[in-house]
Order: structure tokens, then C-alpha cells, then sequence
């Protein structure tokens, strides 16, 4: 007998959170796709001229995230509203967002803290709708 799985982007809930501006859930409402990256490898290997190796093991835990998501949409103006609060407000407030992702199905959770804007998504105009990116950036992303 076959192994089978289920997907549902619809199981997906993600929330924003930010103490001053205060918090959005969104369930898949104008998303288009949520991409996790890490950025530090957590490894690197170093080859000595003999050909010995030292392995490093790398604690960084930084990445980002990338939402594609309706240019009209709900969660594009919250994130327009964070974006210029946090531009204006004190430095101590600019990486003060936390990205709660749970997958109701899975129960696969990623965490994201220390969130900041890497910058204003491109915006594109024509006849169409269209969706934009927004590349936010994390100081630390535990994933479950």
C-alpha cells in the first residue's frame, strides 16, 4: 500500500508581533508563498596542506523570510504601517518584531525573533494586480 501525505497552505498560521505596533494573524489571507532561509552555514570545514580537517561548528542561527503576498492586501499594509513606525521610532525598536509560523496539520513550528525590514518591497503598477515581496531579515530563526 501507498504512503500518503497531506499539504494544506490553509493549515498554516503565521503571526506578527511587534510590542508597539501590536499583532496580525494571517491565514493565508493574500499570500502567495513564505520562504524561510538561513544564512550562516553551521558548518565549515578547513583543509590543512597535509589534508587534515578541522570542522567548525557555527552557532549562528540568523536567516530571513521572504512574503510574497497581494500588493492590496491586509498584511501589506500592517507591514507598510511597521515599516514606517519602526523607520521614525528609536533604534531599539527597528528588529522588535517576532514571526510566529505553526502548521496546524504537521505541527512543524518556526519562530523568527529579532525581525527587521532588509527594505521596502519593490512595487509594481499596471493593469494587473500584483504581488509583492517583502524581505524581512531574522536574528534568530528556530525551526521545530
Amino acid at each position: 500500500m501507498a504512503v500518503s501525505t497531506t499539504y494544506s497552505f490553509a493549515d498554516l498560521n503565521v503571526v506578527f508581533q511587534h510590542n508597539a505596533i501590536g499583532q496580525y494573524v494571517a491565514n493565508s489571507e493574500g499570500i502567495g508563498t513564505i520562504t524561510v532561509t538561513m544564512t550562516t552555514d553551521r558548518t565549515t570545514h578547513d583543509v590543512a596542506a597535509d589534508g587534515a580537517i578541522m570542522i567548525s561548528k557555527v552557532l549562528g542561527r540568523n536567516g530571513s523570510i521572504a512574503i510574497a503576498i497581494q500588493q492590496t492586501s491586509a498584511l501589506d499594509a500592517w507591514l507598510k504601517r511597521w515599516y514606517n513606525y519602526t523607520e521614525a521610532a528609536t533604534a531599539d525598536q527597528w528588529a522588535g518584531m517576532t514571526i510566529s509560523m505553526t502548521n496546524q496539520l504537521t505541527g512543524e513550528q518556526i519562530t523568527l525573533a529579532g525581525v527587521s525590514a532588509q527594505k521596502l518591497p519593490d512595487r509594481p503598477y499596471q493593469a494587473q494586480g500584483q504581488q509583492v515581496t517583502w524581505t524581512l531579515m531574522a536574528a534568530d530563526v528556530n525551526q521545530q
